[in-house]
């Protein structure tokens, strides 16, 4: 069955082959055959490839056109992690190959290994609509993936320097505070409030984990044959050490219940409202059973969910607002930075 991400590459995406390929060839295990390039057409953010060579498939990953923030779309960084995570977690798929000559494409990148399956985006496939226990299987699946990342020891795989966990939560508020101060293009009190409630009501410190920053469903590829088991978990490239509940809370903002307010099923939301599927406290409850973690916070966890999500939303915005890219995704991101900023105000306590 043909993939539905894989699309013909954009035109204004497309890679320099003349380059490219005599590159890989070299470097490459397997790269023989002449390449086909296609695009995976889903996400906002980076760019992603499928290589072929005949029988031999890659897929190779590029930070989005235009300017980048500093630490945003880090290729070396997503290496650093998928060169050792799948010894410990096997849904890492592993990277083969970091490039940062940017006279091959114009930009760092990596190639990794290529997973067979299928990405769940707005809604769950027909099959598991009418069967509650299916989707309840698949919610479950989402936090399994979660507990079993926050039971790896960074250590066991050579990632206890990835980053810094102490002061790791003041400073996520404060490095996404000035991302929003950067790409926003005029002033939003609600944002200011949120901003600061948030460096206001600090919880403690936890255990450091590997926080992977990005953590929902549409970045877990599932099996062609069961939407309910996972094969891989994608887009590395902001992965660090630091409070797990990080994580936990980026994933509640996206956990979408029936009775949520509908403005909430707009921005990035995940077919959780689907009959069967666990409430946001099941997860909360399945997340602490599986890890061990006090989960007492978790409401501050989920408004900064909510704030760093709209703050990602405008940077992506903010480059169609000033011509830095022509793609209409972009163009209505505006409302769903303000719904976001609605929602995380109304999580204050």
């Amino acid at each position: 069955m043909p993939d539905p991400e894989i699309i013909e590459v954009r035109p204004d995406e497309r890679l320099d082959l003349d380059r490219l390929e005599p590159y890989l060839r070299a470097r490459l295990p397997g790269a023989d055959a002449p390449v086909e390039v296609a695009q995976f057409g889903g996400g906002h953010a980076n760019l992603t490839y499928l290589l072929r060579f005949g029988e031999r498939e890659f897929v190779l990953r590029r930070p989005p056109l235009g300017p980048v923030a500093a630490t945003s779309h880090d290729m070396t960084r997503e290496h650093r992690v998928l060169s050792v995570l799948h010894r410990a977690y096997p849904l890492a798929p592993q990277s083969h190959l970091l490039c940062t000559d940017h006279g091959i494409i114009g930009a760092d990148f990596l190639v990794m290994e290529r997973r067979h399956g299928y990405v769940i985006r707005d809604d769950l496939p027909p099959t598991a609509r009418g069967e509650p226990d299916l989707a309840r299987r698949v919610s479950e699946m989402i936090v399994d993936c979660l507990a079993a990342l926050h039971a790896v020891d960074p250590r066991s795989v050579g990632l206890e320097g990835l980053g810094r966990p102490e002061g790791f939560v003041g400073r996520q508020v404060e490095g996404w505070s000035r991302r929003w101060q950067a790409a926003s293009d005029k002033n939003v009190a609600g944002m200011d409030r949120l901003a600061a409630w948030l460096a206001a009501n600090l919880p403690e410190s936890r255990a450091a984990r590997l926080v992977h920053n990005d953590f929902k469903l549409d970045n877990i590829l599932v099996a062609g044959d069961d939407p309910a088991r996972a094969v891989a978990v994608l887009d590395w490239d902001m992965c660090t050490i630091g409070d797990p509940l990080m994580d936990l809370g980026y994933l509640l903002n996206v956990w979408i219940e029936a009775g949520d307010d509908p403005a909430w099923r707009v921005t990035a939301a995940m077919p959780t409202w689907r009959d069967g599927c666990l409430t946001r406290a099941e997860a909360v409850e399945r997340y602490r059973r599986l890890t061990g973690f006090d989960v007492g916070d978790a409401t501050w966890y989920h408004a900064f969910g909510a704030f760093k999500l709209a703050v990602v939303l405008q940077q992506i915005h903010i480059r169609w607002r000033r011509g830095q890219t022509d793609d209409s995704r972009f163009a209505g991101m505006g409302r769903e930075v303000e719904a976001l900023i609605a929602k995380g105000l109304s999580l204050l306590t």
